[in-house]
């Protein structure tokens, strides 16, 4: 049987990953299992533990750093995330392509445990634009405002690194553009 493929989606924060993530997901000719981070962050009242995350104590976090159970773990607003190993190796020796949605800083690690992997950077239309985004979405928290424009800034510095830079002006078309690219690399693979 194929190994399947590993997508690391990453960008900007704020920058509508999220609504990629979820057309990548819905779309049948891709066949793309989500690979659900740990985190420590508290449950918001909507999510679901094992669908959204798993939320783990910071001393099971820690445990899983120390046995080397997770691809990548980053830090944000005093809360730990990473990608479990385990998870993303059982689906990819089953077939199953994964999606993984991560920090800019996580795809590094990830790319020297799975070489094969795939990373997409999905950059805002504009500076001023992802601004805008930011400030309406935590409005009420101008300190949160500022770490997370902060944040978004140092990671587009990242994003000359990446083969594959997507601009999300339209959320359809930046979906359809990583579609494109992931096909590709899917039909490469069969012909080998």
């Amino acid at each position: 049987m194929a190994k399947g493929l590993v997508v690391i989606l990453t960008g900007a924060s704020s920058v509508g990953k999220g609504k990629i993530r979820d057309l990548l997901l819905a779309d049948e000719d891709l066949k793309l299992f989500f690979s659900i981070s740990e985190t420590t962050r508290p449950r918001k009242e909507n999510e679901v533990d094992g669908k959204d995350y798993y939320f783990v104590s910071y001393k099971q976090f820690a445990e899983s750093v120390k046995n080397k159970e997770l691809l990548e773990y980053t830090e944000f607003n005093g809360y730990y995330y990473g990608t479990p190993k385990a998870q993303v190796d059982f689906l990819v020796s089953k077939g199953k392509n994964v999606l993984i949605e991560v920090e800019a800083q996580g795809v590094g690690p990830i790319k020297l445990n799975i070489p094969d992997s795939v990373a997409f950077f999905v950059m805002p239309a504009s500076e001023e634009e992802l601004e805008r985004q930011i400030t309406e979405r935590y409005k009420d928290d101008e300190a949160s405002v500022a770490r997370r424009l902060n944040k978004a800034k140092m990671e587009m510095e990242l994003a000359p690194l990446f083969r594959n830079v997507v601009t999300n002006e339209d959320g359809e078309a930046a979906y359809k553009q990583i579609k494109e690219v992931i096909l590709t690399v899917l039909e490469n693979r069969k012909n080998r």
